[in-house]
């Protein structure tokens, strides 16, 4: 097997040190055993984005929030689905993995970042939220490894209650919240359906040719008024 090469490495803002390495034509983001992301698998962070957009199927002028980035599976996913009218904000909280972005996996970027449709924000998504009322159609969390955090202890706000209020409270009516998680979480499971919102569990498989782990998806959609 061919072996890794380091790339490059960043500490997230209050929590671990993420590292980049690749291999071949494939990267992977890596804290300390535990391999985050993979340019191998973009699935379950695409189903993220599909599965959102039919939800809202027909709906004009959508405003899409993604936090974070990632390796931008979730956004070119979002950009391919949407049409011209459409504005994605992405919130990353780490600096670097723009910069890794837009450096050394450029040609896995593809141009998304800088597409017409995307506004950037360099700033933790809990902030991004509490900042808007009624302002997107569907808020896309892949943060962390899902509820059960890793990376930052600071997320775990984003999924308490009043993490899941303020991202309610920032969907127009009839948004999606739409949660990644790499694994099960019942705790999580049960406290999101003490929102009100109409939720829905997906298992998605990691590849995008149906094999791999299978991860998970929540779907909460807000009452239209």
């Amino acid at each position: 097997m061919q072996p890794r090469e380091y790339i490059g490495s960043a500490t997230v803002p209050g929590g671990e040190k993420l590292t980049l390495y690749r291999r071949g034509g494939d990267f992977m983001i890596v804290l300390d055993r535990n391999e985050l992301m993979s340019s191998r698998m973009s699935g379950s962070e695409e189903a993220l984005a599909h599965m959102t957009c039919e939800r809202l199927h027909g709906r004009k002028s959508p405003h899409f929030l993604i936090g974070g980035y990632g390796m931008g599976f979730t956004l070119r996913a979002a950009l391919a689905a949407l049409d011209g009218s459409a504005q994605i904000t992405v919130a990353e909280l780490v600096p670097e993995i723009i910069a890794w972005a837009r450096g050394p996996m450029i040609e896995l970027a593809a141009g998304c970042l800088d597409d017409p449709r995307v506004r950037l924000i360099e700033d933790d998504v809990a902030n991004v939220i509490a900042a808007a009322s009624s302002r997107y159609d569907a808020i896309l969390l892949d943060v962390d490894n899902g509820p059960d955090g890793l990376v930052r202890q600071a997320n775990d706000r984003l999924y308490s209650p009043q993490g899941l209020a303020a991202a309610i409270a920032a969907l127009r009516p009839g948004g999606v919240l739409a949660i990644w998680s790499a694994a099960p979480d019942a705790a999580f499971a049960r406290r999101l359906s003490q929102t009100g919102l109409v939720v829905d569990e997906v298992r998605v498989r990691a590849r995008s040719n149906g094999k791999g782990p299978q991860h998970i998806i929540w779907f909460a959609q807000k009452a239209a008024r």
